[in-house]
């Protein structure tokens, strides 16, 4: 099996980039329509529609790109399993983590979002927007650069 992955070793790179830019590109709108949906009349037209677009980001893009992430990862891993005992991988790893941490919250406030529920403050959303793209800036640091 090593020797299909190391053969087709870019193409596994490309989809987990693929996967992961489509990923990244939801972590970092939902919480933007968070913050619309909070602007919005309780119960209203637009409240609605921002349940339906929050719905169809994390079901269509962001869960389905988050799994390719990780599938692709680890078949990358496993091709070259030696990255395991590398310090910018085990950096890279722990920030993977801490996004897909934030995924799975944005998915659990999507679901009070989806009952009329409105955790949080706009302020809170506008800052919390950013912790997956420091995340993913520390990851490309880590990958490109590997600098341990």
């Amino acid at each position: 099996m090593q020797d299909f992955l190391l053969t087709h070793y870019n193409w596994l790179k490309s989809i987990h980039l693929i996967a992961v830019i489509a990923w990244m590109a939801g972590m970092m709108y939902l919480p933007r329509l968070f913050i619309y949906h909070h602007q919005s009349k309780p119960g209203g037209e637009a409240a609605e529609y921002f349940k339906t677009m929050e719905r169809r980001l994390l079901k269509g893009i962001m869960n389905p790109s988050m799994i390719a992430v990780w599938v692709f990862g680890i078949l990358l891993l496993v091709a070259i399993p030696g990255y395991v005992s590398s310090a910018w991988f085990i950096t890279k790893f722990l920030c993977v983590i801490g996004i897909s941490g934030v995924h799975g919250f944005y998915a659990a406030n999507a679901k009070k979002f989806a009952v009329d529920n409105r955790p949080r403050t706009e302020k809170f959303w506008r800052i919390i927007n950013e912790v997956p793209f420091v995340l993913l800036i520390l990851i490309v640091i880590m990958v490109i650069v590997k600098p341990f």
